[in-house]
């Protein structure tokens, strides 16, 4: 790759978080040119080498794309007044610029540099001047300096500039004493690339750094890749050597040593030895002393007679009358159910008894959620995350808490499935302990996508009254697909391609066969045939990633037809190109993300939110989105890895959503992925109709595969065992 030199003419732009710059350079010959790329601390005067590809751009021309850059030090006399008389070090114009020259000659940036206080030599320069000068150019240089290191680690300018922000001039030190430090302390920087920069620094596989480090990073992709609050030791000892490539001798050692540190927890839990990071350890402790707390504080007196009729007409059975009674009585209660069964009926129920004095919170985990539940119950409602009052920052925190509890007399959150620890924890602070909290969902659904298992184990432990709601009510105009969802859950086939059904199975061979079927329905057939919009109406569900009927490759075809190129602006982020109109989701909780609706600012985007690309500025790179309630964010190309496609999507990342019509591609196939309750969550998610697209075969299989993958989780033996000792009064 071709190497240019020369000084900074002109900074035109500066992105001062991620140190995105766009900059006009001088050569010693030749004609100035324009350079973009991430360029921290590149000011005018300063001398460069740069490596990159030229690019063009629509309106600006010409312009060098860097992908590596260096900074060079001015040698001769006339080249450091130039780069001194540029405005990048304050104190210092052309006038001292000179004089500081006159001064100390070609010796002038070492004295900065290493005898700031012998400035005051100069004529006119003071010692306030002079600490000036120094702090400013000290600053500069030192940040170019450790910049320098980082990159020659092989570091990308952007995640030193993440480095540099952490620990400041302190930067070069932390990372040669222990790399590992920086997957603790910086966000957006894990394991691997601090394990990378010790390879680099020449730190051996076996270093006790790096095995305490690995194992908390074995603990943390469990917890956030598959949802495990903890791991039994031994299975934890496994994964770190496989990942580590170490002995698991060495390992055993490094774990008890964080453990004896505090910074893992192990304990027994339900027969099984278990290894928790402190801080999940301690979310889910807190989950069972709050809920068990809130469970026996008393009951309430029912406000009413429980009614047989509502008052649109509908008509309690005797089930929903029970469950209704018990929900008004009881501190915590737990309503479930599949599609169909009457949950909405009841919550109607519900807020017609209380009596109008008293103050509700309506939620749910998603907006989408939670715009739901508001029609169908004709009440506000909030994701839990507003209803909080989310505040800005790194981390997940909020405005109602402890301290500012939640004015609510009733709370009622909706699609608990969908709910994490960490956020059932938030919401469990804010309440004031004479409330009333009553959760509803279908446990019979794919756990949450976060960590834990919150509504399933609530309802396993036995200790919090729950009505299981199993008659069902809803079949509009005949719709299959309701009955079809609770064949599929009591293992029994769904009946497909009745006359006038909204339950069909194309039937394909193979998988290439398969992903045509899937791009004639999704863009032609279901569009001509049914009126639906085939990016807002139509959703398509994998339970693969990978292979011809996957979430990849359908998302790539998708994209080519619904949203063609056609020589428009794009950012890529590995194998992704992001354009104007895309459909994409977010993939990750983003707490900090900034975003603007009708006026209002607010922060936080989270994991299953669905939006559509506004806008995409190459020259920035920046990709706008809007999602589905209005909020409107700019991601930076260094946070697209927050956002995928969502043409097509995983059946676990549809939960808590509602889609007009689901096409789901199923052929063989894993059998941990092929079970019976992701095919019936997939099914639960249409509301108008559900085309398979694949072989009965495998449909059959799916119902007849009941394997259910454990997630280790430690809620409900502590909800046992802390209700038993809080009714033995050993536990307050």
């Amino acid at each position: 790759m071709p190497e240019y030199s020369g000084r900074v003419d002109a900074l035109i732009f500066r992105n001062e978080d991620n140190g995105y710059s766009v900059l006009v350079i001088k050569p010693e010959q030749g004609k100035a040119f324009t350079c973009f790329g991430t360029l921290p601390f590149a000011q005018e005067g300063d001398l460069v080498r740069l490596e990159g590809e030229w690019t063009r751009h629509p309106d600006y021309g010409e312009q060098l794309k860097v992908s590596r850059f260096s900074f060079d030090q001015p040698a001769t006399a006339g080249a450091i007044i130039k780069y001194l008389s540029s405005g990048g070090i304050a104190g210092i114009g052309p006038d001292t610029a000179k004089r500081i020259v006159d001064h100390f000659g070609a010796e002038t940036l070492k004295i900065m540099y290493e005898h700031p206080e012998r400035l005051t030599q100069v004529h006119g320069i003071g010692k306030v001047k002079a600490a000036r000068i120094s702090a400013d150019y000290l600053e500069k240089r030192g940040g170019q300096e450790i910049l320098m290191y980082f990159l020659s680690l092989g570091i990308s300018p952007s995640v030193a500039l993440k480095i540099y922000k952490q620990y400041g001039r302190d930067a070069v030190t932390v990372c040669r004493s222990d790399p590992y430090r920086m997957a603790d302390d910086i966000r957006g920087i894990g394991f691997l690339t601090a394990d990378s920069i010790a390879s680099g620094l020449g730190y051996f596989p076996e270093d006790p750094r790096r095995l305490q480090s690995g194992i908390k990073y074995v603990l943390t992709e469990a917890l956030n890749g598959e949802g495990h609050t903890f791991l039994p030791c031994s299975e934890l000892l496994l994964r770190a050597e496989k990942a580590l490539k170490v002995p698991v001798d060495s390992l055993s050692l490094r774990l008890e040593q964080l453990i004896a540190e505090g910074r893992l927890v192990r304990e027994e839990t339900d027969g099984v030895d278990a290894v928790f990071l402190k801080y999940v350890y301690e979310c889910e402790l807190d989950i069972a002393v709050r809920l068990v707390r809130l469970n026996l504080m008393g009951s309430f007196e029912c406000p009413c007679d429980v009614p047989e009729t509502l008052s649109d007409g509908t008509v309690l059975s005797k089930a929903q009358q029970l469950a209704l009674k018990q929900s008004l009585s009881n501190r915590v209660s737990v309503i479930t159910g599949g599609p169909g069964t009457g949950k909405t009926t009841l919550l109607k129920g519900i807020l017609e008894c209380l009596p109008a004095k008293e103050k509700v919170a309506l939620c749910a985990p998603t907006g989408r959620a939670a715009k739901r539940i508001g029609e169908a119950t004709g009440r506000e409602a909030k994701t839990i995350h507003r209803l909080l009052g989310y505040a800005m920052g790194e981390e997940a925190a909020f405005n109602v808490n402890e301290d500012n509890p939640l004015d609510a007399d009733t709370v009622v959150v909706d699609e608990m499935s969908m709910v994490d620890i960490f956020l059932m924890r938030a919401l469990l602070r804010a309440l004031k302990p004479s409330v009333r909290l009553i959760l509803t969902g279908d446990a019979d659904q794919l756990p949450s996508v976060g960590a834990g298992n919150v509504l399933k184990d609530i309802i396993l432990c036995g200790r919090i009254p729950t009505s299981r709601l199993c008659e069902v009510f809803r079949q509009e105009g005949g719709s299959r697909i309701v009955t079809n969802a609770h064949l599929i859950n009591k293992g029994e086939m769904p009946v497909m391609n009745q006359k006038d059904s909204d339950f069909y199975i194309t039937r394909s061979s193979d998988a290439a066969n398969a992903q045509q079927e899937v791009i004639s329905l999704v863009t032609r057939r279901l569009p001509a045939y049914m009126g639906l919009d085939p990016m807002r109406d139509i959703q398509v569900m994998s339970p693969m990633k990978r292979g011809d009927a996957g979430v990849y490759a359908l998302n790539a075809l998708l994209q080519s037809r619904l949203n063609p190129a056609a020589g428009r602006p794009c950012i890529k982020r590995g194998d992704t190109s992001f354009y104007s109109g895309d459909k994409v989701m977010q993939i990750k909780n983003d707490y900090s993300l900034c975003w603007v609706r009708d006026g209002e600012e607010g922060q936080g985007v989270f994991n299953g939110d669905i939006g559509y690309v506004t806008d995409v500025d190459p020259e920035d790179k920046t990709v706008s989105v809007r999602f589905e309630d209005g909020r409107e964010a700019v991601y930076e190309k260094d946070m697209l890895e927050e956002l995928e496609l969502s043409y097509c999507i995983s059946v676990h990342k549809s939960q808590g959503s509602e889609f007009d019509c689901v096409v789901l591609p199923l052929l063989n196939g894993p059998e941990m992925l092929m079970t019976r309750n992701l095919l019936y969550t997939a099914v639960t998610r249409a509301k108008k109709l559900v085309v398979i697209v694949g072989k009965e075969e495998c449909v059959r299989r799916m119902v007849n595969n009941n394997y259910i993958e454990r997630r280790f989780s430690s809620l409900c033996p502590r909800l046992k065992l802390y209700a038993c000792a809080y009714e033995a009064r050993e536990f307050r």
